[in-house]
């Protein structure tokens, strides 16, 4: 399986309560799934030429479960630049992304 799935948390200053939610909903299946390093959600702040950023989250593959239960919408798999680790292990980055050290 190699669908991203991605869901905008909305406003960058508004999205604050939207990112807990997504914490909350990922860590116990994070931990029921014993911790793998492929897990893990990110946030990029987006423009796309508006005067306000959103705050978009991107969901690992393997983070599949918890897109679903948020309604993430399918995607590509995000370019590393710019990405935020919301949810996961730290060492989650050369595992999601070995080609973009």
């Amino acid at each position: 399986m190699s669908t991203w799935f991605s869901k905008s948390l909305g406003d960058g200053v508004w999205s604050f309560s939207m990112t807990d939610q997504v914490k909350d909903a990922f860590l116990p299946l994070f931990v029921l799934a014993g911790r793998p390093l492929e897990m893990a959600v990110f946030t990029r702040h987006e423009s796309e030429g508006r005067l306000h950023c959103e705050v978009v989250a991107y969901f690992s593959p393997a983070a599949s479960v918890v897109a679903h239960v948020l309604n993430a919408a399918p995607c590509g798999k995000p370019a590393r630049g710019e990405l935020d680790l919301l949810a996961g292990e730290p060492g989650c980055w050369p595992v999601l992304f070995p080609d973009e050290e």
